[in-house]
């Protein structure tokens, strides 16, 4: 039994000797770690030690990208929406009512200013015509027999004047049923392309009815608004750049004429130009995409779009200053496709930072990379 004690005694002791060696090792592997370089405690360690150092993660500067503001020049456009309209475009249509005779046209041809198009039934208006004409007759007949009596002084001056009167009457009759008889002629007003018809021979046709349409797309018209604030940069005789739908094309147009007074539902000018179409491609009715050139600024300041932070009272952008950000509030007028017209808020040889805005704040560190132009 002895024996047993003494061999569970050395055991302990043992284990004891292992455990104190244990701690002892690991306390002198930590004095070692808290000199220079080491990793000990805070104030501990040395200068290139742990959170205590001044090389710690809290003061690297942001790594971005920038731009140095130059002006440059700037042809400032406004691009908006129009429609393509007709030159000229008419609703044909008969001035009196009666049977269709004849119709001298092919749909969706041209037509010149002045051809016959559609004749109407005129056999009842002729026959009122002769009927006049045989009545301006007799009375012209009455009215030289009567003048010859008034200067025999065989009627009276009173008795004259009546049988002029008839005969004047007479010959306004025959001139109202002339202008009827044209009427049933229907002639192009213009020359132009005639559309589609409504109407066959041998129906009836009323003033109501309409024959075809007729337009003139040589040239073409283009109808475009701007808004308000634009209005006096807009003059006549300036020359745009439109496109349509379906083409990759761009067409020039110049401006002729300006709407005098503002839309005041809308708020907008509205404008018209004129373009050429000898080859018929643009069709009334259409879209245009307008780009109307309104000044050139030889001194404009121009920064990219992911440069501009949105807040509340207006929009802003960082600059870099002294190797920190700076927030700069700025205004801005025309945008284009990636950059933005600033107005006031920056000068030129400002240092504008494009990456890494929604996470910068007033007075970051930062170390900007320029980007070449």
């Amino acid at each position: 039994m002895k024996i047993k004690h003494i061999v569970y005694t050395l055991l302990i002791l043992g284990f004891g000797a292992l455990v104190y060696y244990r701690i002892s090792a690991n306390k002198e592997l930590a004095g070692a770690g808290g000199g220079p370089g080491g990793s000990g405690k805070p104030g501990a360690g040395g200068p290139g030690g742990g959170k205590g150092g001044p090389g710690g993660g809290g003061g690297m500067p942001m790594r971005v990208s920038g731009i140095v503001v130059a002006p440059q020049q700037f042809a400032n456009s406004l691009q908006v929406t129009g429609s393509i309209e007709a030159n000229e475009q008419v609703e044909i249509r008969g001035q009196v009512s009666g049977l269709v005779r004849s119709i001298s046209f092919q749909e969706g041809s041209n037509v010149s200013k002045g051809q016959t198009l559609v004749k109407i039934d005129d056999s009842e208006l002729r026959a009122q015509l002769a009927q006049a004409q045989t009545k301006r007759s007799l009375t012209a007949e009455n009215e030289r027999r009567a003048r010859l009596l008034l200067e025999k002084e065989a009627i009276s001056r009173e008795e004259y004047d009546v049988a002029r009167a008839d005969l004047r009457t007479a010959q306004a009759q025959i001139q109202l049923i002339q202008a009827q008889i044209a009427k049933t002629t229907i002639k192009a007003p213009f020359s132009g392309k005639v559309g589609l018809r409504s109407i066959s021979v041998g129906s009836f046709l009323s003033p109501e009815t309409v024959v075809a349409n007729l337009v003139s797309i040589n040239p073409i018209k283009i109808s475009f608004s701007v808004p308000e604030k634009y209005a006096n940069s807009v003059r006549t005789n300036t020359q745009i750049q439109f496109t349509v739908a379906g083409s990759n094309e761009k067409y020039t147009a110049t401006v002729y004429a300006i709407e005098p007074g503002i839309e005041a539902t809308t708020r907008t000018l509205q404008l018209r130009a004129r373009a050429n179409n000898a080859n018929g491609e643009l069709r009334p009715g259409s879209f245009a995409n307008v780009v109307l050139p309104l000044t050139t600024i030889n001194d404009a300041i121009l920064i990219p779009t992911e440069a501009v932070v949105p807040v509340q009272n207006g929009k802003k952008v960082f600059v870099s200053e002294g190797g920190k950000a700076k927030e700069v509030m700025i205004e801005t007028t025309t945008r284009t496709e990636k950059e933005l017209l600033v107005t006031s808020g920056l000068s030129a040889g400002d240092t504008v930072l494009t990456t890494g805005v929604m996470s910068l704040k007033a007075g970051s560190p930062v170390r900007v990379a320029i980007a070449k132009n």
